[in-house]
């Protein structure tokens, strides 16, 4: 298979030398703005607290990482001295606040933010996060593929990887436990739209098709079951696909990547499974700072072994037929391309 230059380079830096993604997430802004505005005592999250704890996760995680994933607007200023060069740079495209309609989510992308601006500051790939229900009102599912869509013509223009994280959300007045009986057929059609070639997808980040918290043991007479929905999921993919730790702890975001592993995910892309521990420490930085050190890195360390030995290099997954190569002639970069 041939895929453009700029998209097959960046989906190289964002892995290690082996194919493996082993990617950390620290874009998270709404999981940590409550905790700390509480914290503080405030209404909302000062940028120094919030741009603070991002620069100590990239310190301590980021050199065990293939890639980090972060934001523009707390993320990146500090954080970035902190993150290695050798790693691959994910930057963040939506907007944490989304229009809550009746009739389900709509998502935009941050202000005055784009994809070009990601490529521009060193962007290796635009993570776009999109919320997503099937059975959500049509508009808002036609406004959530159009934003998608959008995202994905504009990383083809700027030759950029597009990562995108798909995940189901209940929607008004639904119940809670109806809503996670149905978890596993929500997750699956919230994906099936953007498998289409129009939209551009690079890499999936995706959520459990299943229990996200007391996950079955991998090895228990439940394990059958819960594959069975990983491995629906992976079959419906055109392209290689990661697992997110959707808030779950340690525990049961291993026993996920076992499932994920089994299915052909090609490692994952996770923060808070990883550091959570560590951030309820905040404010104490110092105590923050010894629980990364170490329990925190202990935690990546184990995510990197079972990464090693049973995920699947990205450059081998189905669709890629086994070879890979830049799409220009020898010479010759593609008609588009800037000259001079």
């Amino acid at each position: 298979m041939r895929i453009s230059p700029g998209k097959l380079w960046g989906m190289r830096r964002l892995a290690d030398v082996g194919g493996l993604w082993k990617m950390l997430a620290i874009d998270q802004r709404t999981p940590l703005f409550a905790p700390i505005a509480q914290a503080r005592g405030t209404k909302d999250a000062g940028f120094d607290d919030v741009a603070r704890v991002k620069q100590l996760l990239a310190r301590h995680l980021s050199p065990l990482a293939s890639a980090v994933l972060t934001d523009p607007m707390h993320g990146y200023s500090r954080p970035i001295a902190e993150i290695p060069p050798q790693k691959g740079l994910i930057l963040s495209y939506e907007h944490h606040v989304t229009e809550n309609t009746p009739g389900g989510r709509k998502s935009v992308p941050i202000p005055h933010w784009g994809v070009g601006a990601i490529r521009r500051i060193g962007g290796d790939a635009v993570k776009v996060l999109v919320w997503h229900r099937h059975d959500a009102a049509p508009e808002v599912r036609a406004h959530q593929e159009a934003f998608v869509r959008a995202a994905g013509e504009a990383c083809r223009a700027h030759d950029v990887t597009h990562l995108l994280e798909v995940l189901v959300y209940p929607l008004p007045g639904e119940d809670p436990a109806a809503f996670e009986a149905r978890r596993t057929d929500l997750v699956i059609e919230a994906i099936r739209p953007f498998t289409a070639p129009e939209y551009g997808v690079d890499i999936f980040k995706l959520e459990p098709p299943g229990a996200i918290k007391g996950v079955p043991d991998p090895d228990g007479p439940q394990a059958a079951a819960q594959q069975s929905a990983y491995d629906r999921m992976a079959a419906m993919l055109p392209r290689p696909w990661v697992m997110l730790s959707a808030g779950a702890g340690m525990t049961d975001f291993v026993r996920s990547m076992r499932y994920a592993c089994r299915a052909g995910a090609s490692g994952y892309l996770a923060g808070r499974a990883i550091w959570a521990d560590a951030f309820t420490a905040f404010p104490d930085f110092d105590a923050m700072d010894r629980a990364l050190a170490s329990e925190a890195r202990r935690n990546l360390e184990t995510l990197n072994e079972l990464t090693d030995s049973a995920a699947t290099p990205w450059h081998k997954h189905p669709a890629f037929g086994g070879s890979i190569e830049p799409d220009i002639e020898e010479g010759r970069f593609p008609e588009g391309y800037a000259e001079g």
